[in-house]
């Protein structure tokens, strides 16, 4: 399944949800596992970003979709990549 890079910032009003329930991040995680993304691994960061989130969709539509999703709820904005594993990367250069 192909693996996507999510990059996030809480905004205003994220911060404060996630202030007052902490677990709200990993109750999101369950409602993105029903629209068919995986999160594989979490981190919360310092930096330009707050979270980087490793996931896994179907396809680009899939993670498209749940992207539009979240974003539209006014709690975070998303950056998200499509990742390449490093072994599929180097055969594609052969």
């Amino acid at each position: 399944m192909p693996t996507y890079i999510m990059l996030s910032n809480l905004t205003d009003d994220g911060a404060k949800a996630v202030k007052k329930n902490p677990n709200r991040i990993k109750e999101v995680n369950k409602e993105i596992e029903k629209l068919g993304v995986r999160v594989m691994a979490q981190y919360a960061v310092l930096g330009p970003y707050d979270f980087v989130n490793i996931v896994e969709a179907a396809d680009n539509a899939t993670v498209a979709r749940v992207s539009a999703e979240l974003a539209s709820r006014g709690s975070i904005k998303l950056t998200t990549l499509p990742a390449l594993d490093i072994d599929a990367f180097i055969a594609s250069l052969r």
